[in-house]
Parts: C-alpha cells; structure tokens; sequence
C-alpha cells in the first residue's frame, strides 16, 4: 500500500531494528547513509545513529531559515556537524561529495550499498547559486485540471478550497521554477556518483534506483500540496539501471509502490529478508517479463492535525486498468475515477449508472485491502 502520515508522528513508532540496512550489513555490505532519514527520526535525537549503517550523515534542518539547504547541521556518525549560508555550504553538493568519498573509499573487496537522500526538492526549494536564473522564460503550468473551475462532484475538502487568487497562481510558477532549479544540483549529483562507480569499478555490477517520496500537486483541483489521492500526488518517477538486466533502455507499465524496493535490493543481493509486504521488481527487468502480477494497489490517509485545510481519512484503490476509488471513511464520500476517459480527474463518476458495475467491484475490493482502516 501507499500510506499518507505525518512522518512526526511516525518518529515515535519507527523500529529500525530491521531493515535493508541491516540486512545488507549483516551480510557484509559496506552501508551509508547520507542526507534525509524521515523528518529528525526518534525521539528527535540528534545524535541517534541507528543499526546497520556503516557511515551516517543525517540531515538535521537548524530552522525555517533556509531550510536544509543552508544553515543546517549533519549528524555525521553521532557528532552533529553544523554548516552556514556559504556556496560551500550547499547542502546538496555537501552530501554529494559525502557519497562521491564513500563510494571512492570503500573496501573494493566488499559491496557496498549507499542511501543517497538529499534534501532537494524539498521547499523552500532553494536553487545552488549558479543555477538561481535558471528557467526564466518556462511557460506557467496550466493543465486542464489547474484551478478548477467546477468541483460540484468533488468531497467536501475540495470544495472548501478557494479558487487560486492571481498572487498564489505567481506564488506557485515561481516554485515551480525552483524546483527545477533546484534539481540541476540533483543531476549534478548523479553524474558524480555515475563517475566514482565508474572510476572504482563497480558499475556494471551496482544496481542504480532514482525515485523520490512522494508527488506534490502545483493548483490542480485548486490544492497545492500532496496527501490527496489524486494522480499528481500519487506518482512518482522510477528509474533502475542494472546493467546485467536493462542494457536496453525500456519502460514498464506494471503498478509498481515504495515498498517494493527493499525486497528488491534484498532478493539481489541474495540477503534474508523478513517482514516485508512488497514484491521484489527483479522479475519486471528480465524479458520475457510475469506472467501474472499486482492488479491494484491500496493507498491510506490518515487524518493529522496539522492538515490544512483537513483531508479526511481515507482508503483507496488504484488499478492497473486505469481506475482510482476513494473511500472517505469519516465523511462517507467517494470519488471515482476512469483515468483512460479522464486523466485530469475532472470527473467523478460514482454516480454514473454506467460505472456501476465498476464501482460495485472496487467498494468490495477497498473493503479487502484497507483492513484494517486507518484510525
């Protein structure tokens, strides 16, 4: 499944006595990770460096001024290390050049595994210096669902919110182009560790896995953030190079969630793993690919408190045949959606007679997979 919840309220709840680190530890890896590990981890204790991690340079953001990417501190293997508002202080070249030094300094005996997490694009979404005048002339961001117009068949949450006044439209163009600019440094990043793998001899044998944690909606359905179970919020991108299994560039139109990443490094790796609910991918990167696979995957939200405005809680069910259903479990609303028809989202069809059949079969199937519900 997909969960939406407040990563502070999961810091208390996080066990981290198991996991691919130290999995992959125990069975001889060389493990780092540098950059973000949720939002301060348990407790918030700065200084805490959990199991199965060799090297550990944790963010650990000193405030809202400038956020992560200036004046922050790393927990750099239990000393907290603080940086200022210098271009050398950039946090996501700091922790580039982290990971370039782990990759180049490692046993060349043993494999490695490293976590690269930067920070980037995290708002403020503050650029490097020598890419802040980039994308000046990107046209705005107007798909047909930007600032909807109508959302009579849309929850009670959407319609609360305010269409988008001309200052929050500029307000969003201009984050979006920092956004950008700010990935130029995530690009560099990669290249860095494409050539320390290169340089060190470890590439055609070193699984490379690009994605982030979540989407983020910039004014469609009138909402700027993510949480919702809208398709802007929900995907991701996804890139695996392995070259042993994808020396031919392809795509896959397989669903594929989150938690299917640790099995999959784990099953490659050929380490025990336990407790895991994904599906190892290995399988979707030879050819010929599954003969059968997941058909639908559920998506969770829980209501949190700072949630503004509020998004009841919810689960739904996304299908491989292009269907989103939502089940609001406090309010009892629902939306459906048949993303082939309509992949703007601009039209809930749970009252169309001639979605009934559909709508009949995935009210049973949320029923099956969201048990329980979220509190």
């Amino acid at each position: 499944s997909v969960r939406h919840v407040s990563e502070n309220r999961l810091n208390n709840a996080f066990h981290d006595s198991s996991t691919l680190a130290t999995w992959l530890h125990g069975s001889g890896y060389q493990t780092a990770l540098i950059g973000k590990y949720l939002n301060g981890y348990p407790g918030m204790k700065v200084l805490y460096k959990p199991p199965g991690w060799d090297y550990w340079s944790a963010v650990y953001p000193a405030g809202a001024s400038g956020g992560a990417y200036y004046n922050y501190s790393l927990n750099t293997n239990g000393t907290l290390v603080p940086y200022g508002s210098t271009a050398t202080d950039y946090s996501t070249d700091v922790l580039t050049g982290q990971a370039d030094s782990f990759i180049r300094t490692a046993d060349p005996a043993r494999p490695l595994f490293l976590y690269y997490s930067p920070f980037a694009d995290h708002i403020p979404s503050t650029p490097a210096p020598q890419y802040a005048t980039r994308f000046q002339t990107l046209a705005p961001f107007r798909p047909p669902s930007y600032n909807e117009a109508d959302v009579s068949d849309k929850p009670q949450w959407v319609k609360n919110l305010q269409l988008l006044d001309t200052a929050h439209q500029q307000l969003n163009d201009t984050r979006r182009k920092n956004v950008y600019r700010t990935l130029l440094s995530v690009d560099d990043a990669v290249h860095t560790l494409v050539t320390a793998l290169t340089d060190t001899g470890r590439l055609a044998n070193t699984m490379i896995v690009f994605t982030s944690d979540n989407g983020d909606m910039l004014g469609e359905h009138r909402w700027t953030n993510k949480q919702a179970a809208y398709e802007e919020s929900l995907r991701v991108p996804l890139t695996i190079r392995y070259d042993p299994l994808t020396a031919l560039p392809q795509t896959d139109d397989h669903l594929v969630t989150n938690i299917d990443l640790a099995p999959t490094l784990a099953e490659l790796a050929g380490v025990p793993q336990t407790g895991v609910d994904g599906t190892s991918l290995l399988p979707l990167l030879t050819r010929p690919g599954p003969s059968s696979w997941r058909t639908d995957f559920l998506i969770e939200h829980q209501l949190a408190g700072s949630d503004r405005p509020p998004i009841p809680t919810y689960c739904a069910v996304r299908t491989d045949s292009g269907f989103v259903y939502v089940k609001y479990t406090t309010t009892g609303e629902e939306e459906l959606y048949d993303l082939t028809a309509d992949p703007y989202e601009l039209q809930n069809v749970v009252t169309d007679p001639a979605y009934a059949s559909r709508l009949a079969t995935l009210r049973a199937r949320e029923v099956v997979l969201c048990s329980p519900p979220p509190p």
